[in-house]
């Protein structure tokens, strides 16, 4: 037998905090060593913090990543274990992404990636370079200070793996691993046994599944262990890195840590047997056949055992099933983590939130009881650092710290309901109810005052009051209306934000929450600089369908019985008045349903459909219930209003990344946003293709009774429920 143990983490870095990430790598290898394990794998960048973007361009980043990592060589953390660390190193005149495997106080090897990750919300070749020179290790000479200190000049660099006397481990840096060919492929064929993927993968909805379907991939056909590390929490930005670490034995999941967590350092470890790896690739055929004649991958010599030959106190890890999360679950639980870590290194003493009643806000509050129900369940399951942070926050005294969510929440979490005229009663309400569910400080304010006094000022200067359309305005006053109300919510918000700590004798200020969804970002229905722009938003990249299903389970899940009554409640805005013949709707104003937006979104982005693709898609998609013109006229209608309001993005808040269809322009949704409204070009497009297809229906003689049905099926299944261009859809222009 060759009985080997192994460590993997989940760390919450914090990008350029090296104090903070050092003291992260230390404790996970000592929790490493506790167990006993001989290899310990940290996250990519884990030293630097992944995020850090654009100060991996300053030299001092780099010399800081050197620093820490000489601390942690001149000490005993690596003795007798191999460990991993992610830095970045400059060679040359080229900067790389790099893992530095070291062992008992010495570099052993330096692994460069050689594929970067540069779409969607990655940039790496902006601060990166690829390493290209597959065929050989060459030699890197180690700065000055660190040469001194560990008596190494030098240390091989480059693409290989480390041959040890019982057998043979390589590094497969977090993108590597999605590639055409993945470098374990041929790594296997040269008898690499164990596979080290450090990676910095963030969390997406319904996103995991294809990351563990890529390890047991990796090792089901040609065996192998696979350890997978990764970060786990917000290091600074938009993206919360969702952990995850695992070990994969033979296509078997032996090993799995959390996907989302307040603890900052969390170790998972597996027991394997190597002979397992060896013995399936010796019963597979076209295995041998391939090893035979395989391309050789340079490789290192460490004259070192890593394994137990036969140990009766190590049991060995047993297959098991794969957690999964719900997608209500990833709501709930990625974004209040990612809130929490917001919290606690933002310096902020607690979350406002303007809180309407509606279907969005209620998500955000529902979200945020949420992550105070996991800070106490942490607290009670003995997390020293979770507490700390609980106790400073909350100014709790005298020993005490939170033992209830909703006192908690009470410290640290204050909803106001801002009502105007156009406000009903029952949104009202149910703010109250669901603020009180919570435990949040509650406010119910009026704003008419406000509004009125800018009113009277407006109508001192020109002499003139508008109207609303129902009383008998033109577009351009209702729509005047209607931003006043929003936008006298943003001011409002963040000046209770900054005032009501100082009102209640606390120290500090509260983060204002946002609370607009994706796909009324993609369509521009949201009012630039109104309550939709705060300091973060935790729903801004999660779509209305999803956040509808999150309310009915956190109903019941979080104890929130009032989300059940939020989330049948029809989508408003509540800024025009309400009339017995009158009510505005959401999906009246924007001329659309949220069900067509959310194909709109994933056919633009996902898919890269400029407006003749996405009809063309739709006339397949939607055939059987609208007429090409029909489908012609609801891409059109989308693609104008996508285009005006295009400016929004921005300065859309900085929102927790979930969908893959975000419009968010700062990384993920790279395009212009002054666009030809008319787009002429691409709309005479599909008109001669709806002529085209008009013939063909006419030339083979459509029956009657089909034209009837599609009659019949308008407004069925998301389609057609609105008339393409009802209502007010230029809200929040």
């Amino acid at each position: 037998m060759r009985l080997l143990k192994t460590a993997t983490c989940n760390l919450n870095q914090w990008a350029m905090d090296f104090d903070c990430n050092l003291k992260n790598i230390k404790e996970s290898i000592a929790k490493a060593k506790e167990a006993g394990a001989v290899i310990r794998l940290g996250p990519e960048l884990e030293i630097t913090g992944y995020g850090c973007e654009d100060h991996f361009l300053e030299l001092d980043t780099v010399n800081h990543a050197w620093e820490c990592l000489k601390e942690l060589l001149v000490g005993d953390w690596t003795d007798g274990i191999l460990c991993s660390f992610g830095m970045p190193v400059i060679k040359g005149s080229e900067r790389y992404n790099c893992q530095i495997l070291c062992m008992n106080r010495k570099i052993i090897m330096i692994r460069p990636k050689m594929w970067l990750a540069n779409d969607g919300n990655y940039r790496e070749l902006r601060w990166f370079t690829a390493w290209k020179q597959r065929d050989q290790l060459v030699n890197f000479q180690l700065p000055k200070e660190i040469s001194e200190a560990l008596s190494q000049d030098s240390v091989p660099f480059g693409y290989g793996y480390i041959q040890f006397l019982d057998t043979a481990v390589a590094a497969e840096i977090c993108e590597e691993l999605f590639a055409p060919i993945p470098p374990h492929a041929e790594l296997a064929l040269n008898g690499v046994e164990v596979f080290m993927n450090a990676s910095g993968s963030h969390h997406q909805l319904r996103k995991l599944d294809i990351r563990l379907r890529a390890f047991i991939g990796a090792t089901h056909t040609r065996g192998g262990v696979y350890m997978y590390s990764n970060q786990q929490g917000c290091d600074g930005g938009r993206l919360y890195y969702d952990g995850c670490a695992s070990v994969v034995v033979n296509g078997d999941l032996v090993a799995q840590g959390s996907q989302f967590s307040l603890k900052d350092v969390e170790v998972v470890i597996a027991q394997i047997d190597l002979e397992a790896v060896a013995s399936l690739r010796g019963s597979i055929s076209s295995f041998q056949e391939q090893a035979s004649c395989k391309t050789r991958v340079p490789f290192v010599e460490a004259r070192y055992n890593l394994c137990q030959s036969f140990n009766l106190k190590m049991c060995l890890s047993s297959p098991l099933k794969i957690k999964y999360h719900s997608p209500e679950e990833e709501i709930a639980f990625g974004p209040g983590c990612w809130l929490w870590d917001y919290l606690r290194r933002s310096g902020a003493s607690g979350f406002l939130l303007p809180l309407s009643g509606g279907a969005d806000s209620s998500s955000v509050a529902a979200i945020v009881g949420c992550m105070c129900q996991l800070v106490v369940k942490e607290i009670a399951n003995g997390d020293e650092q979770v507490k700390a942070d609980a106790i400073r926050i909350g100014q709790y005294k005298d020993g005490q710290y939170p033992t209830d969510s909703r006192e908690f929440a009470k410290r640290i979490f204050y909803t106001v309901f801002m009502g105007s005229e156009n406000s009903s009663e029952a949104t009202k309400s149910r703010a109250k109810v669901l603020a009180d569910e919570i435990g949040a400080w509650h406010l119910d304010v009026s704003i008419d005052g406000v509004i009125s006094a800018l009113l009277s000022l407006f109508q001192t200067v020109t002499g003139k009051q508008p109207q609303y359309k129902v009383d008998g305005g033109s577009n351009s006053e209702n729509l005047g209306l209607q931003n006043i109300q929003a936008r006298i919510r943003m001011v409002l918000a963040f000046m209770f934000a900054s005032l009501l700590p100082w009102v209640h004798n606390k120290p500090g200020f509260y983060l204002v929450l946002g609370s607009s969804n994706v796909d009324e970002a993609l369509r521009g229905y949201l009012t630039k600089y109104d309550c939709s722009s705060a300091d973060i938003n935790p729903i801004g990249s999660i779509s209305k369908q999803d956040l509808r299903t999150f309310l009915r389970w956190a109903a019941t899940h979080l104890g929130y019985a009032s989300l059940a009554e939020i989330e049948a409640a029809p989508p408003t805005a509540e800024l025009e008045p309400i009339r017995s013949d009158y009510s505005q709707l959401d999906e009246v104003d924007m001329g659309m349903t949220y069900e067509e937006l959310s194909v709109y979104g994933r056919l633009r982005k996902i898919f890269r459909c400029g407006p003749i693709s996405m009809f063309k898609n739709l006339c397949y998609r939607w055939g059987a219930k609208l007429t090409p013109q029909e489908v012609a006229d609801k891409v059109k209608h989308f693609f104008k209003y996508y285009s005006i309001n295009r400016h929004k993005m921005t300065v859309l808040t900085p929102s927790y990344h979930a969908e893959s269809y975000s419009p968010e322009d700062n990384r993920f949704d790279l395009r212009q946003f002054l666009y030809n409204a008319t787009w002429p070009y691409q709309f005479r497009k599909i008109d001669d293709l709806v002529h085209e297809l008009d013939g063909d229906r006419v030339h083979l003689g459509e029956s009657s009774e089909l034209d009837k049905l599609r009659d019949a099926s308008q407004g069925g299944g998301g389609m057609g429920v609105v008339a393409a261009g009802s209502g007010n859809p230029n809200v929040g222009l």
